[in-house]
């Protein structure tokens, strides 16, 4: 590291977060909870806008963390074919769906998955759109690590995957997909840990079919300690994004 750029890092102040754990909770619940942060953080750049003494009130952002029932959600330029379920079926398989306002195309979310949805001023972070992602993806890189396990990224692919630079045994262990609206960032990450994977048979994950998903759990062999991976991906959020976290 440069002299210019360490100086930079030990300067720019941290980014303040505040952290929420939804626990185990509903697709809409949450949602609906990540709009009332993002919808106050808007109003604030909005008032800025037109006074500028209102600068100093930034309000806080936000790390939500969730563990959703069994939904799978497509984003707004996601093709439907890649639900490969009809309505009566997921029904019967209890598994909601909700077709949504993110980038990315269908992914699932149930139990044993971190959901985590970083509702970030990224202007505050003076990054772009496609830094941040970079960013989210870097995060999970460097957890996936902590367990020996080599993560990268796809070309072509969001996430973060295994083997990406082989054919045919490419997998994604997290899928991101994000919405932003004048720099404030919405939806986030889903890491499998000990997620049940079946459920990914029944959709062409991101869009792919050609590609498999795979978790901590099945590429160690056994369950993992979900607290414990939830809290690695608290520190390396700090890290990588210059966060104080509260």
């Amino acid at each position: 590291m440069g002299f210019c750029e360490e100086n930079m890092k030990k300067t720019t102040p941290k980014y303040k977060v505040k952290l929420y754990d939804l626990g185990v909770c509903g697709f809409k619940e949450a949602w609906d909870f990540q709009i009332n942060v993002f919808d106050e953080i808007i109003s604030w750049k909005k008032s800025v806008e037109s006074d500028v003494s209102q600068e100093k009130k930034q309000p806080p952002g936000a790390l939500i963390f969730v563990e959703h029932l069994h939904v799978y959600t497509l984003g707004k330029n996601g093709a439907e074919n890649n639900m490969l379920l009809n309505a009566t079926q997921m029904k019967a398989a209890g598994v909601s769906f909700y077709r949504i306002d993110r980038g990315g195309d269908i992914t699932y979310h149930g139990p044993g998955q971190i959901v985590c949805y970083p509702i970030f001023n990224i202007d505050a972070l003076n990054i772009g759109l496609k830094e941040y992602i970079y960013k989210l993806e870097e995060t999970v890189i460097g957890v996936v690590e902590k367990y020996g396990l080599k993560a990268s990224r796809l070309k072509g692919g969001t996430g973060v995957w295994l083997d990406s630079d082989v054919e045919k045994k490419a997998r994604k262990i997290c899928a991101i997909g994000v919405k932003a609206s004048r720099f404030v960032t919405m939806h986030g990450l889903a890491f499998n840990v000990n997620t049940n994977l079946e459920y990914f048979n029944f959709i062409n994950p991101c869009g792919f079919t050609d590609k498999g998903v795979t978790s901590l759990e099945n590429e160690l062999g056994k369950r993992q300690d979900l607290d414990e991976a939830k809290k690695n991906v608290v520190e390396k959020l700090k890290e990588v994004f210059n966060l104080e976290i509260f």
